[in-house]
C-alpha cells in the first residue's frame, strides 16, 4: 500500500491575536481562562490533524511575552502594558503546550505596525511611539514604524533576537504588511525619510530595499544566535502581475507585493534570506483576476529551492458561491499535492476551523489530515538524522523505545508496512507519531495496523530528521 497521505507536509494554523480575532477571545480574561481556551484551541488543531501553530505574539509593536523592548499587548489585558495578573509568560506556557502536542510554534511578529487604530489602541507610555515619535508616520487610521529608518530595523532585530535567544520557538514568521496597502488617494508619507536616506534610487527601489535590508538582517540575526531557528514569510499572494512583468503571474491584482507593498519576495528567496513562503492564495480556482490554480501553478515555479506552503481563505468559507461550494477547499489541497515544489498548507484563520462551516474541519480530520504527516526538514539548516531507537519487548504486543542519542529529539514515529511488500519507507505509512524525549511505551494493539502488518519506528529529531527504521517484533 502506497502512502495515502504525504509522509512529509507542512499543515499550519495561523492563530491571530490582533483586534482578538483568536485569541484571546476578548480582552480582559482570567490567567485560568486564557490558558483554557488556548489549550482547547490546540487540542482542536491537533485533533484535525494540524502539525504547525503559527502564533501571533507582536501584533503591534507590543508583546504577548516580557519583554524587555515593547510593553504587554493590550488584547491580553485590555490595557497596554499592564502584565497578566497573577503573573505568567503567555509565550512560554504556549510553546510548551504546542510542543507537548508534538506541532510545531511559529512565532508571528508584524515588522511594521505599531499602532492598530489611532482612535481607539490603548498606548502604554512605554510604547515606542511614545518614547520615539520620530520613528513613526501615521497613515489611514493606523500607526507604522518607518520602514526607511536604520534604527526602526536595529529595533525589530534586537526583538527578534530576544525571542530567539529566550524561548523555543521552532520559526520566526512575517505576514504580508511591509509598507502599508495603498489607501486611495493618499501617499504614505515618507518624502522627508527618503530626501535623506534615498541615495540615488527611485523611490519605488528605495523602499523596496528597505525591506530587504529588514529581511536580510533578521536572517542573519536568527541564524547568528540560534541557527535552527527558521525564518519564513507569508506574503500576499501576487509578487507581479504578469502586463507589469513577463516574469510576473497571468494574474490582474489591482494591488502586488512587488510594485505596491515593496517585498520582492522572489529575490528573498533567490538570496536564501528566508527558509520558507506560505503566499495567501485566498482567491478560489477560477477566479478572473487571480485564479488559485494559476497561482499555484506560479509559486510552485518559484520557490529557488525553498519551501513553499500554501495559505488558504478558510475564513471566506460561506460567504459567496464559490466559497459554498464544499469542494472548493478538498481540491486547493488535492491540486497543491500534485506539485513536489509544494509542502503543505496553513489556514487563516483558528476561528474558522473550529465553526467548521462547509464541513471543513471535518474533512481534514477524517480524510485530508486523517493519517499525521511530519514537517519537512529543511536539509540546508539541519541534515544529520538522529539516532535510531531501540526496542524492548515488555508482554504481548507491549514495548517499550528507547533513544540514547545526544541530539534532542520530538518523538518516534510509526510505520506501518503490509505483509509481503518490500521493506522500503515509500511503502511504508505513518500511522502515528509519539510525543517523548528518551523513551516511551507503546501498544501495537492501539494502532490502525492489521494483525500481519510489520510495525517499524524512527527518532524524529527537532528539525524533523529521521533515523533509520527498527522493526518492533
Amino acid at each position: 500500500m502506497a502512502q495515502t497521505a504525504p509522509l512529509y507536509e507542512f499543515r499550519g494554523v495561523w492563530v491571530a491575536t490582533v483586534e482578538n480575532i483568536d485569541w484571546p477571545s476578548k480582552k480582559g480574561l482570567s490567567v485560568e481562562e486564557q490558558k483554557a481556551e488556548f489549550i482547547r484551541l490546540l487540542d482542536m488543531h491537533q485533533h484535525n490533524g494540524m502539525n504547525a501553530i503559527i502564533m501571533q505574539i507582536r501584533p503591534a509593536g507590543d508583546a504577548f511575552y516580557p519583554s524587555p523592548y515593547e510593553p504587554w499587548s493590550e488584547y491580553l489585558t485590555g490595557v497596554q502594558g499592564l502584565a497578566p495578573s497573577p503573573f505568567y509568560d503567555p509565550l512560554a506556557f504556549m510553546i510548551e503546550e504546542t510542543h507537548k502536542r508534538g506541532m510545531e510554534f511559529h512565532a508571528w511578529l508584524n515588522p511594521y505596525r505599531a499602532v492598530f487604530n489611532i482612535h481607539r489602541s490603548s498606548i502604554a507610555p512605554s510604547h515606542l511611539s511614545k518614547i520615539h515619535p520620530e520613528w513613526f508616520l501615521t497613515y489611514g487610521d493606523k500607526k507604522y514604524f518607518n520602514p526607511g529608518l536604520p534604527q526602526v530595523r536595529a529595533h525589530v532585530a534586537k526583538v527578534v533576537k530576544d525571542l530567539v535567544t529566550r524561548y523555543d520557538v521552532d520559526a520566526i514568521h512575517l505576514d504580508d504588511y511591509f509598507y502599508p496597502y495603498r489607501i486611495p488617494g493618499r501617499e504614505f508619507p515618507d518624502e522627508k525619510t527618503y530626501r535623506k536616506y534615498g541615495t540615488g534610487l527611485s523611490k519605488a527601489d528605495w523602499r523596496r530595499s528597505n525591506c530587504d535590508s529588514i529581511i536580510k538582517l533578521l536572517y542573519e540575526t536568527i541564524r547568528a544566535n540560534n541557527p535552527r531557528v527558521k525564518f519564513g514569510i507569508s506574503p500576499f499572494g501576487v509578487w507581479r502581475n504578469i502586463d507589469k512583468d513577463p516574469m510576473g503571474s497571468n494574474t490582474r491584482a489591482g494591488q502586488t507585493n512587488y510594485d505596491d507593498l515593496y517585498a520582492d519576495i522572489l529575490l528573498w528567496l533567490q538570496k536564501g534570506w528566508i527558509d520558507y513562503v506560505v503566499p495567501q492564495l485566498y482567491w478560489e480556482r477560477g477566479h478572473k483576476l487571480c485564479d488559485y490554480d494559476t497561482l499555484l501553478d506560479w509559486w510552485s515555479d518559484h520557490t529557488y529551492g525553498k519551501q513553499l506552503y500554501i495559505g488558504h481563505a478558510i475564513y471566506r468559507a460561506g460567504t459567496n458561491a464559490a466559497w459554498r461550494n464544499k469542494n472548493e477547499l478538498p481540491d486547493q489541497i488535492k491540486n497543491l499535492r500534485s506539485y513536489t515544489t509544494t509542502q503543505g498548507s496553513a489556514y487563516f484563520s483558528s476561528i474558522d476551523l473550529e465553526k467548521n462551516i462547509n464541513g471543513w474541519a471535518d474533512s481534514l480530520r477524517l480524510n485530508y489530515y486523517a493519517l499525521p504527516a511530519l514537517i519537512p526538514p529543511m536539509k540546508w539548516i539541519d541534515s544529520i538524522p538522529p539516532v535510531k531507537p531501540t526496542i524492548e519487548k515488555l508482554k504481548n504486543n507491549s514495548f517499550q523505545i528507547l533513544y540514547s542519542g545526544k541530539e534532542k529529539i520530538k518523538g518516534f514515529a510509526v510505520f506501518d508496512l503490509p505483509p509481503n511488500i518490500s521493506e522500503k519507507k515509500e511503502y511504508a505509512t505513518l500511522i502515528k507519531i509519539l510525543v517523548a524525549d528518551t523513551k516511551i511505551n507503546f501498544d501495537r494493539n492501539k494502532t490502525i495496523a492489521g494483525p500481519d502488518d510489520r510495525i517499524f519506528i524512527s527518532s524524529i529529531d527537532l528539525n524533523n530528521n529521521i533515523s533509520e527504521w527498527v522493526e518492533v517484533k
